[in-house]
């Protein structure tokens, strides 16, 4: 199962010409993208917008994740303020994992944003959070928030651009894309006794957890004959033989 450790900008004091802030906008975006994560599989864990970019370091270098995603939009050096516009994807050069990354995240960029030639993977080394996490990292700068027309895009687009986020790293992980809806109620039934939760959706996939049946679960979203299950905190597929469904949703229409 990818776990995903997701670090919206906390840069409170970078204001959008438009209105509110980086931390605000970037925490919006993620808060959009992990429905979609979560309904493919993709477990996450976010960052503490109170400790600042060196306290998302600390974090992810504490967990056991296979990739690091920060989410910012970039400002103009006072000369070109309002100027520029472009979304890039930072990379750390030695890095061949978040390269691929990067590059998947401009592929799927591209289509949606207005001006696709001005949508780059950069690597660099002076950005922390592609320096020095333990894992892969690709730190994504989402239009310039100084300018109007990559605010209002930004703003205006907010779920398209999270789902189209969100795309590439299940593409990146090798996970199907799954389109969250109505969550449910749920409990294990196997066969054997047990629910298998599996990393991917194939029988001989890494198994997750052994669920007694009886255990509890929140289907997610469903692929050919697999569903997205949500147990405690644990993300994973599932065989639909496997799950007994309540009669009703969680979410309301």
């Amino acid at each position: 199962m990818p776990f995903l450790f997701l670090s919206p900008s906390t840069q409170e004091f970078n204001p959008y010409i438009t209105e509110g802030n980086e931390e605000y906008w970037m925490n919006l975006l993620a808060d959009r993208m992990e429905p979609y994560l979560h309904a493919s599989g993709v477990n996450t864990v976010r960052n503490d917008p109170a400790a600042g970019a060196a306290g998302a370091i600390r974090l992810s270098n504490q967990g056991d994740y296979d990739f690091h995603l920060a989410l910012h939009s970039n400002a103009s050096p006072e000369a070109l303020a309002g100027q520029q516009r472009g979304v890039d994807f930072y990379y750390y050069p030695a890095s061949t994992a978040g390269l691929r990354m990067a590059n998947i995240l401009v592929d799927n960029i591209k289509p949606i944003y207005p001006l696709p030639e001005r949508v780059q993977a950069r690597p660099t080394t002076a950005i922390g959070e592609v320096r020095r996490t333990r894992v892969p990292a690709v730190l994504a700068e989402i239009g310039y928030h100084d300018n109007v027309d990559d605010a209002n895009w930004l703003t205006g687009n907010l779920d398209a651009v999270a789902r189209t986020l969100s795309l590439g790293v299940t593409e990146y992980f090798g996970v199907p894309f799954l389109t969250p809806g109505d969550e449910f109620e749920a409990e294990a039934a196997g066969a054997d006794g047990y629910l298998r939760l599996r990393s991917y959706p194939e029988p001989d996939a890494e198994i997750l957890a052994q669920l007694p049946n009886g255990t509890p679960v929140t289907v997610l979203g469903n692929f050919d004959t697999w569903y997205t299950v949500r147990a405690d905190t644990l993300y994973g597929f599932a065989p639909i033989t496997e799950v007994q469904l309540a009669v009703m949703p969680l979410t309301e229409e």
